[in-house]
């Protein structure tokens, strides 16, 4: 379906659905009325406009309390039937009102309840803040979209062919690293060992590109790897120190950390998976995120990732000519989905999943209603080959914004 979470073994290219299921317990509510086929042609998501359409009364509901009760049924149910420890869901949209709850616990042994300003990892997510850093130099005239991943990196395959607009748009035939055995493997012996990004390079150079540079959308973290050595050679600073001061603090983001070890800032959710050697379900919490790097290490909030959704769909960190490059999308593989530079269109909503061991979290914007929704969530583990994120997204989108469901299947019934 759409493009994926960074995971280890199920690296799919598509964010669907999964979790795990306590006792229901609600915290921190709150609503009110306040005021792929490459060959079909690249189409250009529309720029997300300054005020909301004629039509967004049609496009998302008033946010009532009739809504909310039948958003609080959706969301219990997908907890039920996923069992997902922990979730949060937040919408605003301009003169429709509010909807801002935590279901469920965010620590299993001791039953604390999961709250709204809870940290969690946020996996693929990442992506958006390393690609913007990316296009900031490209409106500094310091890279070129166009430019070879050679001039850059040494040593990788098709590097003289590939360039980083493929790599941002995940059409390089790179092959994805997390998806190697000996890298699962190395992995699952110590998940809180250290990987540095040339290692994680030659768990995937060591297989033959998948295809040839451009031909097809395969969703691949070692794109991003390479994206975030790039950043790291032109600006001659680490990559969290660039996404730190150049993207989260103009960005506004006070809760948002690009870590350099596994620590979590407080107060923070546990998570939970079952990548795990034994298969069987562990806290992921203290795990090290450094294998995941400049394609999925960072942290972050509800309330921040509200603002960073609807940053960067309108592109409010770039100039308009490198935003517009970046919302020109290529099809996936189900209709009304398309990815562009480190970005996503799925059905209208703008933005880009992240999944990483025990967390997961679902940020995009809608932009004909200026409406942004957000999910988060304290398991990784999927349900029936879908990822939970998506579930919930589904059972949201379903009620709030029939003509643009996430990911793409129709309501059961219409919204009232």
């Amino acid at each position: 379906m759409k493009p994926a979470p960074l995971r280890l073994r199920r690296a799919c290219t598509a964010a669907a659905a999964a979790g795990v299921l306590l006792a229901p317990a609600i915290a921190g509510s709150a609503y009110g009325a306040s005021p792929a086929t490459l060959s079909a042609p690249a189409s250009t998501t529309p720029s997300p406009t300054t005020t909301p359409s004629p039509a967004a009364d049609t496009e998302f509901v008033r946010l009532t309390p009739a809504v909310a009760a039948r958003l609080d049924a959706a969301v219990l149910r997908v907890m039920r039937e996923a069992r997902v420890p922990g979730v949060t869901v937040g919408l605003w949209a301009p003169g429709k009102g509010s909807y801002v709850k935590s279901f469920g616990v965010a620590d299993k042994a001791t039953g604390a309840p999961m709250t709204t300003p809870l940290h969690v990892r946020i996996g693929s997510e990442t992506k958006t803040f390393t690609v913007t850093a990316l296009l900031q130099l490209v409106d500094q005239g310091k890279v070129g979209l166009d430019d070879p991943i050679g001039r850059y990196v040494t040593g990788v395959p098709n590097g003289d062919r590939i360039t980083l607009r493929q790599l941002a748009g995940m059409r390089s035939g790179l092959f994805n690293y997390s998806m190697d055995d000996g890298f699962i493997k190395t992995f699952e012996a110590d998940p809180h060992q250290t990987f540095a990004p040339r290692q994680l390079l030659d768990y995937s150079f060591k297989h033959p590109v998948q295809f040839q540079p451009g031909a097809e959308f395969d969703y691949s973290n070692t794109n991003l790897i390479l994206l975030g050595l790039v950043v790291e050679k032109v600006t001659g600073r680490p990559l969290h120190e660039v996404v730190t001061r150049d993207v989260v603090e103009r960005a506004g983001l006070r809760n948002t950390v690009f870590p350099t070890s596994p620590d979590l800032p407080a107060p923070y959710a546990q998570g939970y998976t079952d990548q795990t050697a034994s298969g069987r379900t562990e806290d992921s919490t203290r795990w090290n995120p450094s294998w995941a790097w400049a394609a999925g290490e960072m942290v972050s909030d509800l309330q921040d990732l509200r603002s960073w959704a609807r940053t960067l769909a309108t592109g409010t960190l770039l100039t308009p000519a490198t935003q517009a490059e970046r919302l020109k999308t290529a099809p996936m593989n189900i209709p009304g989905t398309g990815y562009g530079l480190g970005i996503f269109d799925v059905q209208g909503w703008i933005g880009h999943n992240g999944s990483i061991p025990g967390y997961e979290v679902l940020p995009v914007y809608l932009p004909e209603a200026q409406a942004t929704m957000v999910i988060l969530l304290n398991t990784d583990t999927q349900y029936e080959g879908q990822e939970p994120s998506t579930l919930f997204g589904e059972a949201v989108t379903s009620i709030v914004s029939p003509d643009h469901v996430y990911p793409g299947h129709k309501p059961l019934a219409p919204a009232k």
